[in-house]
This record gives C-alpha cells, structure tokens and sequence, in this order.
C-alpha cells in the first residue's frame, strides 16, 4: 500500500499531467491541483508507485466507462465492481476513491482514448500488466450474464489503442467466461480448453506449453513487480487457480 501512500500525500500529484493527472486531481483535491501540469519530480514515467497509482485510477475509470457503455449501469456492473473493492480489501479511503473514478467513467466526456494512451505509457507497454487491466474490463462487462453491441464495441477500441486485435480480445472473451464457470465448480472440457486456448487436438505437449505461457503471464509476483498495485495481487492469484485447474481437468482427460 506504500503506493496509495505516496499518492495521498500529493507527492505523485507533481509527477502525472494529463487526463489520468486531472482525474486524480478531482477525485483527492487538495496537494493534487497545483502539481497536475508539472511532469518532473521523483517519481520518473515506469516508477512503480507511479504505475500502481495509474492501474487503479485507470481500472475503475474505465471501468465505469465499459459499465455505461449499453446506456445504464446495471446493479450486477455495480456489484462486480463492489466485488473487486471487497477482494483488494481497500481502506474506505481507497474505496472512496475507487468509486469516484468509477462514476468519472461514467460521464458522457469521459476522454477514453486519451486515458488509455497514457496509461500505456505510464506502463511503459509492459503487456502482460496491459493484458491484466484488459481482463478486469472484460470480466466487467461479463458481469450481468450479456455483452451488448455497445460494450463489445468499447473493448475492441480498448484493446485496439492498448495494442490487442479484436482475435486477442476475443480469446479474453472465451477465456473470461470459461473462467467464470470455473470459480463455480462446474468446468466443462470444453471450457478449460478455452481458458488455455488451445484446441481440442492438442497434444499434452502444446497444453502444458500453453499453460506454462498463461502461469507465467498471471504470476501475482510478476505483476506486482511490473506495477499491479498490491491490494490487487488476489485477482491475480485467482487467475493462475483458473488456469491450474483448466490444465489439470485437460490433462487428466488426455491421460
């Protein structure tokens, strides 16, 4: 948490310009309104406080943004949301904050492609961090059991501006809901297949290949090294526990 920290106490308010800077401003107030505008300080462009602080601003904004997107929040967007809160364990300070960025995602001038081109660059294009923030968004819009047109449409612009093609996020897409009928016990083969993305003639060889791949995207240290905030690190962990037992269900079919 040394991150939210920092950020509380202004010192990242001198560092982030930009729309991410600006959000940051109007939701904390305060340290941050002077600094908004001024890029140098300690804290250089891939500092990992920094990327934490630009994660969860980005997270919840743009999911917000992704939750009105088919014109009205639905109470099941809010409670994938509140979920997400409650797995980070986040200080009623932090949890504020959350839902402040998350109603600025919800305004009709929210500037999307400006976010999320800073945030690549906050990010330093590190992908698998990418990838994680994609997959939250995703794991959002699946939320209420249905994605619309317009929620498909936002995802693709997200992940065409983050560096996805529409077959990358559509692979998000199947893996996403594999995923979520794994978390409910009820895993079908066909369903981990989609989770590691391999077909169904693949050999032991190509799957256990795959799974390695996803293991090692999906690593919660790894992620919290390049800049996944802390609090974040149990929807990490929750992804390898999809993939280990998708690997485990395929392997002992193929055995």
């Amino acid at each position: 948490m040394a991150w939210w920290g920092t950020l509380i106490g202004g010192t990242l308010g001198f560092v982030f310009g930009g729309p991410i800077g600006a959000m940051i401003g109007a939701a904390l107030g305060g340290n941050f309104d002077r600094g908004l505008n001024n890029m140098g300080g300690q804290f250089d462009m891939g500092d990992q406080e920094r990327v934490q602080a630009a994660f969860f601003t980005t997270t919840f904004s743009v999911m917000g943004h992704v939750a009105k997107a088919d014109g009205q929040v639905s109470a099941q967007e809010i409670a994938a949301a509140k979920n997400i809160m409650a797995q980070m364990q986040l200080s009623a300070e932090q949890r504020k904050a959350a839902i402040q960025f998350f109603d600025q995602g919800k305004a009709d001038d929210f500037p999307l492609e400006e976010i999320l081109r800073q945030f690549k660059k906050e990010c330093h294009g590190r992908r698998n961090l990418i990838q994680m923030f994609v997959e939250i968004q995703i794991s959002t819009a699946l939320a209420d059991g249905k994605v619309d047109a317009g929620e498909k449409r936002i995802l693709y612009t997200i992940g065409e501006i983050l560096g996805f093609t529409r077959n990358e996020i559509d692979h998000l897409f199947n893996m996403a809901s594999a995923q979520e009928a794994s978390a409910s016990d009820s895993l079908t083969l066909t369903q981990a297949y989609k989770i590691l993305g391999v077909d169904k003639g693949s050999s032991l060889a190509e799957v256990k290949k795959a799974y390695r791949r996803l293991m090692s995207q999906h690593h919660p240290d790894k992620l919290v090294s390049k800049g996944l905030p802390d609090e974040m690190i149990q929807l990490a962990t929750e992804k390898t526990q999809e993939i280990r037992k998708a690997y485990d269900l395929i392997k002992k079919n193929l055995k």
